[in-house]
Protein backbone atom coordinates (compact mmCIF):
# COMPACT_ATOMS: atom_id res chain seq x y z
CA UNK A 1 0.00 0.00 0.00
CA UNK A 2 1.49 3.30 -1.14
CA UNK A 3 0.42 6.38 0.84
CA UNK A 4 0.49 10.10 0.11
CA UNK A 5 -0.12 12.04 3.35
CA UNK A 6 -1.83 15.17 1.96
CA UNK A 7 -1.86 17.34 5.10
CA UNK A 8 0.74 17.13 7.86
CA UNK A 9 2.81 19.78 9.66
CA UNK A 10 6.27 18.27 9.94
CA UNK A 11 7.85 21.48 11.23
CA UNK A 12 6.11 20.46 14.49
CA UNK A 13 7.35 16.85 14.48
CA UNK A 14 10.54 15.10 15.56
CA UNK A 15 12.73 13.35 13.02
CA UNK A 16 11.76 9.94 14.43
CA UNK A 17 8.32 10.51 12.93
CA UNK A 18 9.79 10.45 9.42
CA UNK A 19 11.29 7.04 10.15
CA UNK A 20 7.93 5.73 11.42
CA UNK A 21 6.04 7.16 8.45
CA UNK A 22 8.43 5.64 5.92
CA UNK A 23 8.12 2.23 7.60
CA UNK A 24 4.31 2.53 7.42
CA UNK A 25 4.33 3.08 3.64
CA UNK A 26 4.13 6.88 3.47
CA UNK A 27 6.30 7.93 0.51
CA UNK A 28 5.02 11.45 -0.25
CA UNK A 29 3.68 14.23 1.97
CA UNK A 30 2.23 17.70 1.57
CA UNK A 31 2.90 20.18 4.35
CA UNK A 32 0.54 23.18 4.35
CA UNK A 33 1.52 26.54 5.77
CA UNK A 34 -0.37 27.04 9.03
CA UNK A 35 -0.55 29.04 12.24
CA UNK A 36 2.32 27.92 14.45
CA UNK A 37 0.53 28.64 17.72
CA UNK A 38 2.51 31.82 18.38
CA UNK A 39 1.50 34.93 16.40
CA UNK A 40 4.07 36.05 13.83
CA UNK A 41 4.53 39.80 13.92
CA UNK A 42 6.37 40.59 10.67
CA UNK A 43 6.53 39.37 7.09
CA UNK A 44 10.14 38.29 7.62
CA UNK A 45 9.01 35.44 9.85
CA UNK A 46 6.79 34.18 7.03
CA UNK A 47 9.69 34.34 4.57
CA UNK A 48 11.80 32.26 6.94
CA UNK A 49 8.93 29.80 7.38
CA UNK A 50 8.34 29.44 3.64
CA UNK A 51 12.08 28.88 3.19
CA UNK A 52 11.96 26.16 5.83
CA UNK A 53 9.08 24.42 4.03
CA UNK A 54 10.85 24.48 0.67
CA UNK A 55 14.38 23.65 1.79
CA UNK A 56 15.25 22.27 5.22
CA UNK A 57 12.12 20.15 5.66
CA UNK A 58 12.57 18.73 2.16
CA UNK A 59 16.06 17.52 3.08
CA UNK A 60 14.92 16.11 6.42
CA UNK A 61 12.20 14.06 4.69
CA UNK A 62 14.55 12.88 1.95
CA UNK A 63 16.83 11.28 4.54
CA UNK A 64 14.03 8.73 5.05
CA UNK A 65 13.06 8.32 1.42
CA UNK A 66 10.01 10.60 1.66
CA UNK A 67 9.27 13.23 -0.97
CA UNK A 68 8.21 16.49 0.70
CA UNK A 69 5.94 19.05 -0.96
CA UNK A 70 4.08 21.99 0.53
CA UNK A 71 1.26 24.46 0.10
CA UNK A 72 1.83 28.15 0.72
CA UNK A 73 -0.66 30.84 1.67
CA UNK A 74 -1.90 33.20 4.34
CA UNK A 75 -3.76 31.12 6.89
CA UNK A 76 -7.14 32.44 8.06
CA UNK A 77 -6.09 33.06 11.66
CA UNK A 78 -3.25 35.37 10.64
CA UNK A 79 -5.33 36.92 7.87
CA UNK A 80 -6.91 38.91 10.71
CA UNK A 81 -3.57 40.41 11.78
CA UNK A 82 -2.90 43.84 10.19
CA UNK A 83 0.77 43.58 11.13
CA UNK A 84 1.30 40.86 8.51
CA UNK A 85 -1.70 40.24 6.24
CA UNK A 86 -1.04 42.79 3.48
CA UNK A 87 2.72 42.19 3.43
CA UNK A 88 2.30 38.41 3.23
CA UNK A 89 -0.24 38.79 0.45
CA UNK A 90 2.32 40.88 -1.46
CA UNK A 91 4.96 38.10 -1.43
CA UNK A 92 2.66 35.16 -2.16
CA UNK A 93 2.72 35.44 -5.98
CA UNK A 94 6.43 34.60 -6.03
CA UNK A 95 6.26 31.84 -3.43
CA UNK A 96 3.40 29.94 -5.05
CA UNK A 97 5.59 29.60 -8.17
CA UNK A 98 8.06 27.45 -6.22
CA UNK A 99 8.35 23.99 -7.84
CA UNK A 100 7.56 22.24 -4.55
CA UNK A 101 4.45 24.34 -3.81
CA UNK A 102 1.48 22.33 -5.03
CA UNK A 103 -1.41 24.56 -3.92
CA UNK A 104 -2.31 27.82 -2.22
CA UNK A 105 -3.16 26.96 1.36
CA UNK A 106 -4.20 26.48 3.90
CA UNK A 107 -6.68 29.29 3.40
CA UNK A 108 -10.28 29.69 4.54
CA UNK A 109 -12.08 30.93 7.63
CA UNK A 110 -11.36 30.73 11.36
CA UNK A 111 -13.33 33.34 13.30
CA UNK A 112 -15.76 34.25 10.49
CA UNK A 113 -14.58 37.86 10.19
CA UNK A 114 -14.94 40.22 7.21
CA UNK A 115 -11.14 40.53 7.10
CA UNK A 116 -10.76 36.77 6.73
CA UNK A 117 -13.21 36.83 3.86
CA UNK A 118 -11.32 39.68 2.21
CA UNK A 119 -8.03 37.80 2.21
CA UNK A 120 -9.69 34.54 1.26
CA UNK A 121 -11.06 36.27 -1.85
CA UNK A 122 -7.64 37.78 -2.63
CA UNK A 123 -6.02 34.34 -2.48
CA UNK A 124 -8.75 32.77 -4.59
CA UNK A 125 -8.11 35.43 -7.23
CA UNK A 126 -4.38 34.62 -7.04
CA UNK A 127 -5.20 30.94 -7.52
CA UNK A 128 -7.21 31.77 -10.62
CA UNK A 129 -4.43 33.98 -12.00
CA UNK A 130 -1.80 31.27 -11.47
CA UNK A 131 -4.02 28.23 -12.27
CA UNK A 132 -3.14 26.76 -8.88
CA UNK A 133 -5.27 24.46 -6.73
CA UNK A 134 -6.38 25.66 -3.30
CA UNK A 135 -6.35 23.80 0.01
CA UNK A 136 -9.03 25.12 2.37
CA UNK A 137 -9.13 25.07 6.17
CA UNK A 138 -12.66 24.86 7.55
CA UNK A 139 -13.14 26.54 10.94
CA UNK A 140 -13.12 24.75 14.28
CA UNK A 141 -16.11 26.76 15.47
CA UNK A 142 -19.41 26.82 13.58
CA UNK A 143 -17.92 24.44 11.03
CA UNK A 144 -21.05 23.98 8.93
CA UNK A 145 -21.64 27.74 8.71
CA UNK A 146 -18.01 28.34 7.78
CA UNK A 147 -17.85 25.56 5.21
CA UNK A 148 -21.00 26.79 3.50
CA UNK A 149 -19.68 30.35 3.46
CA UNK A 150 -16.35 29.20 2.00
CA UNK A 151 -18.14 27.31 -0.77
CA UNK A 152 -20.34 30.33 -1.48
CA UNK A 153 -17.30 32.59 -1.75
CA UNK A 154 -15.51 30.13 -4.04
CA UNK A 155 -18.55 30.05 -6.30
CA UNK A 156 -18.83 33.84 -6.24
CA UNK A 157 -15.18 34.22 -7.25
CA UNK A 158 -15.63 31.62 -9.98
CA UNK A 159 -13.29 28.91 -8.68
CA UNK A 160 -13.23 25.67 -10.62
CA UNK A 161 -14.39 22.92 -8.18
CA UNK A 162 -11.77 20.60 -9.68
CA UNK A 163 -9.10 22.82 -8.12
CA UNK A 164 -10.65 23.08 -4.64
CA UNK A 165 -9.85 20.82 -1.70
CA UNK A 166 -12.07 21.47 1.34
CA UNK A 167 -10.34 19.96 4.36
CA UNK A 168 -11.28 18.96 7.92
CA UNK A 169 -14.71 17.69 6.85
CA UNK A 170 -16.96 15.83 9.27
CA UNK A 171 -20.39 14.22 9.17
CA UNK A 172 -22.03 17.66 9.19
CA UNK A 173 -20.06 19.25 6.34
CA UNK A 174 -19.34 16.41 3.92
CA UNK A 175 -22.82 16.50 2.28
CA UNK A 176 -22.42 20.12 1.13
CA UNK A 177 -18.78 19.61 0.11
CA UNK A 178 -19.74 16.64 -2.05
CA UNK A 179 -22.77 18.42 -3.45
CA UNK A 180 -20.55 21.30 -4.56
CA UNK A 181 -18.31 18.86 -6.44
CA UNK A 182 -15.17 19.68 -4.45
CA UNK A 183 -12.39 17.38 -3.27
CA UNK A 184 -12.88 16.49 0.39
CA UNK A 185 -10.25 16.01 3.08
CA UNK A 186 -10.95 14.18 6.33
CA UNK A 187 -8.63 14.69 9.28
CA UNK A 188 -8.07 11.80 11.68
CA UNK A 189 -6.99 13.63 14.82
CA UNK A 190 -7.72 12.93 18.50
CA UNK A 191 -10.51 14.79 20.32
CA UNK A 192 -11.15 17.72 17.96
CA UNK A 193 -11.66 15.93 14.64
CA UNK A 194 -12.35 12.37 13.38
CA UNK A 195 -11.48 8.92 14.69
CA UNK A 196 -10.52 6.18 12.21
CA UNK A 197 -13.96 4.66 12.75
CA UNK A 198 -15.82 7.91 11.97
CA UNK A 199 -13.68 8.53 8.88
CA UNK A 200 -14.35 5.00 7.67
CA UNK A 201 -18.08 5.41 8.18
CA UNK A 202 -18.09 8.66 6.17
CA UNK A 203 -16.32 6.95 3.29
CA UNK A 204 -18.73 4.02 3.51
CA UNK A 205 -21.68 6.39 3.15
CA UNK A 206 -20.31 8.89 0.62
CA UNK A 207 -17.88 6.78 -1.42
CA UNK A 208 -14.21 7.24 -2.28
CA UNK A 209 -14.32 9.56 -5.29
CA UNK A 210 -12.45 12.83 -4.58
CA UNK A 211 -12.06 11.78 -0.94
CA UNK A 212 -8.80 11.94 1.05
CA UNK A 213 -7.53 11.11 4.53
CA UNK A 214 -4.93 13.05 6.49
CA UNK A 215 -3.52 13.27 10.01
CA UNK A 216 -2.88 17.04 10.14
CA UNK A 217 -0.31 16.05 12.77
CA UNK A 218 1.17 19.14 14.41
CA UNK A 219 2.19 20.48 17.83
CA UNK A 220 -1.08 19.35 19.44
CA UNK A 221 -2.01 15.83 20.58
CA UNK A 222 -1.80 14.07 17.21
CA UNK A 223 -0.40 11.02 15.46
CA UNK A 224 1.67 11.05 12.27
CA UNK A 225 0.51 7.47 11.56
CA UNK A 226 -3.23 8.12 11.59
CA UNK A 227 -3.59 7.59 7.84
CA UNK A 228 -1.98 4.11 7.95
CA UNK A 229 -4.05 3.34 11.06
CA UNK A 230 -7.21 4.30 9.19
CA UNK A 231 -6.19 2.05 6.30
CA UNK A 232 -6.49 -0.83 8.78
CA UNK A 233 -9.93 0.35 9.81
CA UNK A 234 -11.02 0.59 6.16
CA UNK A 235 -9.94 -3.02 5.60
CA UNK A 236 -11.89 -4.13 8.65
CA UNK A 237 -14.90 -2.24 7.28
CA UNK A 238 -14.83 -4.14 3.97
CA UNK A 239 -13.21 -1.63 1.61
CA UNK A 240 -11.32 -3.15 -1.32
CA UNK A 241 -7.61 -2.51 -1.82
CA UNK A 242 -8.48 -0.51 -4.93
CA UNK A 243 -10.84 1.74 -2.97
CA UNK A 244 -8.28 2.26 -0.22
CA UNK A 245 -5.51 3.03 -2.70
CA UNK A 246 -7.78 5.56 -4.38
CA UNK A 247 -8.24 7.44 -1.09
CA UNK A 248 -4.65 7.37 0.19
CA UNK A 249 -2.72 7.66 -3.08
CA UNK A 250 -4.66 8.25 -6.32
CA UNK A 251 -6.78 11.13 -5.07
CA UNK A 252 -3.99 13.13 -3.41
CA UNK A 253 -1.77 12.64 -6.45
CA UNK A 254 -4.51 13.60 -8.89
CA UNK A 255 -5.50 16.69 -6.95
CA UNK A 256 -2.01 18.08 -6.42
CA UNK A 257 -0.90 17.13 -9.95
CA UNK A 258 -3.20 19.87 -11.20
CA UNK A 259 -0.48 22.30 -10.08
CA UNK A 260 1.53 21.10 -13.08
CA UNK A 261 4.47 20.34 -10.78
CA UNK A 262 4.27 16.55 -10.46
CA UNK A 263 5.23 15.51 -13.96
CA UNK A 264 8.65 14.30 -12.81
CA UNK A 265 7.00 12.18 -10.12
CA UNK A 266 4.52 10.84 -12.66
CA UNK A 267 7.32 9.78 -14.99
CA UNK A 268 9.37 8.19 -12.20
CA UNK A 269 6.48 6.15 -10.84
CA UNK A 270 4.28 5.29 -13.80
CA UNK A 271 5.89 1.99 -14.80
CA UNK A 272 5.86 0.38 -11.38
CA UNK A 273 3.69 2.09 -8.81
CA UNK A 274 1.29 4.62 -10.31
CA UNK A 275 -2.21 3.18 -10.73
CA UNK A 276 -3.89 3.47 -14.14
CA UNK A 277 -6.60 5.57 -12.53
CA UNK A 278 -4.13 8.46 -12.23
CA UNK A 279 -4.28 8.73 -15.98
CA UNK A 280 -0.72 8.24 -17.17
Amino acid sequence: MRIWEPHIHMISRVTDDYEKMAAAGITHITEPQFWLGQPRTSVGSFIDYFSHLTDYEVKRAADYGIKHFCTIGLNPKEANDPRVNKDVMAILPEWVKHPLCLAIGEIGLDSHTPTEEEFLRKQLELAKQTSMPIMVHTPHREKFKGTKRIIDICKDVGMNPDLCLIDHNNEETIPITKEAGYWAGHTVYPVTKLSPERASNILKKFGTERMMLNSSADWGPSDCLNVPRTVGELRRNGFTEEEIQRVVWDNPFNFYAQSGKLEEERQKLKHTFLPESVGV
